[in-house]
């Protein structure tokens, strides 16, 4: 079992900057591949972006490219996302996903086992 909790949301200008931060227990942090997913209200669950577990490989949907990065600190067990010059198009419950080893599909949900319980971002415009 991998427990994940989430931290770091709120409320920010558009234009403005948040770090998310998922700290991870229960497993060997290391053999783990980590995802960061939104869901805004009335839409499903989309892709934000994945680090994998071996060569710490990164994947980004297109709308953050550029804006948001993921990393990892495998001292700290934890996961982040830098997400800057936020949009009001990216209000939404963040999620931080994990599954033990190697992702096929770093942006399928279904990719992963383990979930945290979200932490809210609102982009004011």
């Amino acid at each position: 079992q991998v427990q994940l909790v989430e931290s770091g949301g709120g409320l920010v200008q558009a234009g403005g900057s948040l770090r998310l931060s998922c700290a991870a227990s229960g497993r060997t942090f290391r053999n783990l591949s980590l995802g960061w997913f939104r869901q805004a209200p009335g839409k499903e669950r989309e892709f934000v972006a994945a680090i994998s577990w071996l060569y710490d490989r990164t994947y980004y949907a297109d709308s953050v490219k550029g804006r948001f990065a993921i990393s990892r600190d495998s001292a700290k067990n934890t996961v982040y996302l830098q997400m800057n010059n936020l949009k009001p198009e990216d209000t939404a419950v963040y999620y931080c996903a994990a599954r033990a080893f190697g992702l096929g599909s770093p942006g399928v949900s279904a990719e992963y086992n383990y979930w945290g319980q979200g932490t809210q971002v609102t982009v004011s415009s």
